[in-house]
């Protein structure tokens, strides 16, 4: 049975530019419905409502940093299935050996091409699929 199309997608960025890029990358290209969060704590408070399909986290921001926010989200009911992947600069094999085993399904490479972004969003949320 095929799966739904991914349309819903909630990014956590702390900062206003990069988040700003992605949504219009994503929204204008790729035709997703966004929730923008600047930090965890907002990610947290908001995320169920909206119900998204594929959850976007950079890794470092001040207070809950995303591996923080990643291990908060997953322990909500209505999210614990949802697949989460990290946005960061901080991909070295290693890094993005830790943040798998933290159970994100993929990291996408900052700074990111915003012409690609959709097309790799939409990747990763099929091979969460597989």
């Amino acid at each position: 049975m095929p799966h739904p199309a991914l349309s819903r997608i909630l990014y956590v960025e702390d900062d206003a530019d990069i988040r700003e890029i992605a949504q219009l990358a994503l929204e204008m290209v790729g035709g997703f419905e966004m929730l923008l969060c600047a930090s965890g704590e907002q990610a947290l408070a908001q995320a169920a409502a909206f119900a998204p399909q594929l959850i976007l986290l950079d890794v470092m921001m001040p207070g809950m940093d995303g591996p923080t926010t990643l291990v908060a989200l997953r322990q909500q009911p209505e999210l614990a299935h949802i697949p989460i992947a990290f946005m960061t600069a901080k991909i070295q094999p290693q890094e993005i050996a830790a943040y798998k085993a933290m159970g994100a399904v993929d990291v996408i490479a900052k700074p990111f091409d915003p012409m690609l972004l959709p097309q790799q969003v939409t990747d990763i949320w099929l091979s969460s699929k597989a």
